[in-house]
C-alpha cells in the first residue's frame, strides 16, 4: 500500500534485540506498506526521528538520525583512501549510503547492488531526506538482485565497498562470511577500502567476534570501531578492512585538513576528532575481540541473533 497517508491512532512499535532487551517507537502515521517478495516493509512518522523505514519489525534507517550511521561507514574508510573514484555499495537501498559517496570528490561511479527493489521505490518515494536524490544521480547505477552473483560475475575494480546489510540471520548470514569477503576483496582496487557493520558489543558479542575473525581472515588489515545508533537502540560496531590503507594512521590534523582539501561538506557527524573517537575500543571491547573465535564459513548461523519474528511479542502499554 502507498499513495496518501492513512491517518491512524498513535502506536507504539517495540522491536526486540533480544529475550530481555529492546526498546520503542511511536508509530504517528503510517505512510507505506508493502509485502516485497523478500520482506515486510513500512514507513512511518515519529515524533523523534521523522520519517522512519522498518523491515520485517526492525528499525533501519530514519530522516532525523542516519548520519549516526551512514557518515562513519562511508567517511572514515574513504578519508583513509588516497581519493576514491568508484564504490560498491551492497544492501544500502535506502540510499543513505550512497548519497554519503557521492559528497566525495572525484567520484565517478556508486553501484547499489540491492536484492529488492521495492525497498528502494519506497525509499525513492517516501525518504528523499536520507537519498537526497541520490538514486537520480547519473553517477549513479542501480543492480537489483543478487550482490553475490553480481560480485561474483563483475569485471569491474572498486575502491571502495559499503557493505550496508541487514542482520545476519537467515539467508543474509552468507553476506558475512569468510567467502564473501573474498569475493570482495577480488573486485577491490589495491588499497582499496571496505567497511561492514558487525553487530552491539552489548547483546551481539559472539556475533562481533565471529564476523571479526571473518573478516581477519581475508583482510590484513581490520580496524573496528564503535558508534552509538539512536534508532538502533544501543551501541553498534562497525569496522574497517584493507590489503594496506590504515585509517589508525592518520592525525587528527591530518583528517581534517583532507576533510578540507578535499571539499567534502554537510557532515554532521564525522571530522578529525570523532575519527579518532570512533577507532578508540573500550577495554570490555578490547576483551571481546581478543577471545578466539571461529570464522564463519557458508553455512554456518550465528547462536546470539534470532530473526525477531522469533520472540515473542511485546505489547507496549502507557500508564
Amino acid at each position: 500500500m502507498s499513495g496518501e497517508p492513512t491517518t491512524q491512532a498513535t502506536r507504539y512499535l517495540a522491536e526486540r534485540l533480544n529475550a530481555d532487551f529492546g526498546f520503542y517507537l511511536s508509530n504517528r502515521r503510517l505512510l507505506a506498506e508493502r509485502q516485497s517478495a523478500w520482506q515486510h516493509i513500512e514507513v512511518f512518522d515519529n515524533a523523534q526521528f521523522g520519517r522512519v523505514m522498518r523491515i520485517d519489525g526492525c528499525f533501519m534507517t530514519s530522516e532525523r538520525d542516519e548520519f549516526f550511521y551512514h557518515e562513519p561507514m562511508v567517511h572514515l574508510p574513504a578519508i583513509a583512501h588516497p581519493g576514491v573514484r568508484t564504490a560498491l555499495v551492497v544492501g544500502g537501498g535506502d540510499g543513505g549510503a550512497a548519497e554519503e559517496l557521492l559528497k566525495l570528490p572525484g567520484m565517478e561511479k556508486v553501484v547499489l547492488a540491492e536484492l529488492d527493489g521495492e525497498v528502494i521505490a519506497m525509499a525513492r518515494e517516501w525518504l528523499p531526506g536520507i537519498h537526497r536524490g541520490a538514486f537520480d544521480d547519473a553517477r549513479c547505477t542501480l543492480r537489483v538482485g543478487d550482490a553475490r552473483d553480481f560480485i561474483a560475475q563483475t569485471e569491474e575494480r572498486f575502491d571502495q565497498i559499503v557493505l550496508d546489510l541487514t542482520d545476519p540471520f537467515g539467508p543474509a548470514v552468507e553476506l558475512y562470511t569468510v567467502e564473501f569477503y573474498a569475493a570482495c576483496r577480488r573486485i577491490l582496487n589495491p588499497g582499496g577500502v571496505v567497511s561492514l557493520h558487525l553487530g552491539s558489543p552489548i547483546h551481539l558479542q559472539e556475533s562481533m567476534r565471529r564476523i571479526g575473525a571473518s573478516v581477519r581472515a581475508v583482510f590484513p588489515i581490520f580496524r573496528p570501531y564503535l558508534q552509538y545508533v539512536p534508532l538502533y537502540g544501543t551501541l553498534w560496531c562497525m569496522a574497517m578492512a584493507s590489503d594496506s590503507t590504515d585509517p589508525a594512521l592518520l592525525s587528527t590534523e591530518e583528517v581534517d585538513a583532507r576533510i578540507a582539501q578535499r571539499g567534502i561538506a554537510d557532515l554532521q557527524l564525522y571530522n578529525g576528532a570523532t575519527h579518532h573517537a570512533l577507532l578508540a575500543q573500550p577495554n570490555f571491547v578490547r576483551a571481546i575481540f581478543a577471545q578466539a573465535a571461529e570464522p564463519l564459513r557458508s553455512g554456518d548461523v550465528l547462536a546470539d541473533l534470532r530473526d525477531p519474528a522469533e520472540l515473542p511479542p511485546v505489547l507496549v502499554t502507557t500508564g
